[in-house]
């Protein structure tokens, strides 16, 4: 089949990389437009874009795809499906009538699970042990089209989002690939949807990323592994922010919640539940990554301070 790929970010890649080395022919790529991005802040294309350009595909970088220029551009390139995934904007009623089988959604969640932007962050708060990918019909509702296939991946103990992510992605592509091989025989057909087990998982803020000590340990644990390595967990240290990687529960402690215990090893914080958790990176305001231990060694009246505040 002739297919348009819409994708943005890294996550994409994968798919993007299984379309290309398929028996389907990938006319163009639609992705979002250049942003800023990188610690210097300067405008660069998306991941989607860079990979396109350099195995010479069309690439369309819109602002909004409702212009009827824009539409108009989709028909002119045929497509006979379009695949999504991740590509970061909606596609309007008008652009979903130009594939003659439609655009089809790769989405990382068990689907009607975890609809919207962060599935696999709210997949990891709330502590699913199962998880995995969704190949859907795009409609104009919010992850509720009608589902071709579906994969699970086991949630391991220690997953950050970017770990279990990427794994999505890798296994993904080939549940997308296969899908479109389906559409394109005839062999395969949309299911509709569950009514009961449908979720939310709209995007993590930067706020919501804030971590929370009063919490018992198993849920900072949990939230801290949901927000790496975006939004990114923090806390406040001496007024000034800190950057959280995952942290380990570490049993019972007379440590108040929020309150700090840094021994030559190992950083303990106080949580909720008269439990402790223990710190492993951090990333202090303007500063690179380091072990809890030896960021705490380069401060003074650490130890018994009350953190979060």
């Amino acid at each position: 089949m002739r297919l348009l790929f819409a994708g943005t970010p890294e996550v994409a890649l994968p798919s993007l990389s299984a379309l290309l080395a398929s028996d389907h022919e990938v006319v163009a790529v639609l992705t979002r437009p250049d942003a800023p991005a990188g610690r210097g802040r300067r405008t660069a294309a998306s991941p989607v874009a860079l990979a396109a350009e350099q195995a010479g595909v069309e690439v369309l970088k819109p602002r909004r795809l409702f212009e009827p220029d824009v539409v108009e551009r989709l028909r002119d390139l045929a497509p006979d499906c379009a695949a999504v995934v991740a590509y970061g904007a909606m596609v309007p009623p008008a652009a979903l009538t130009v594939p003659a089988h439609g655009w089809v959604n790769l989405h990382f969640s068990l689907l009607p699970a975890w609809r919207g932007a962060a599935p696999v962050q709210h997949a990891l708060l709330h502590g699913d042990e199962v998880t995995g990918a969704s190949v859907f019909a795009l409609e104009e509702g919010l992850d509720t089209g009608p589902v071709y296939g579906v994969m699970t991946e086991q949630v391991r103990p220690r997953d950050t989002s970017g770990d279990l992510l990427e794994r999505l992605a890798q296994a993904g592509a080939g549940l997308l690939v296969a899908t479109l091989d389906g559409i394109e025989s005839g062999d395969l057909v949309a299911v509709p949807q569950r009514e009961e087990g449908v979720s939310s998982a709209p995007k993590l803020t930067v706020e919501q990323a804030r971590v929370d000590w009063s919490r018992p340990a198993y849920v900072l644990d949990r939230h801290v592994r949901a927000c790496t390595p975006a939004p990114g967990a923090w806390t406040l240290v001496h007024g000034e922010r800190l950057g959280l990687g995952p942290v380990e529960p570490c049993g019972a402690t007379d440590l108040a919640p929020g309150r700090l215990w840094a021994g030559r090893r190992e950083v303990l914080v106080g949580a909720g539940n008269g439990q402790a958790v223990r710190l492993g990176e951090v990333r202090p305001a303007g500063k690179r990554a380091m072990a809890a231990p030896d960021w705490a060694r380069g401060l003074r009246d650490l130890d018994g301070t009350t953190v979060g505040s």
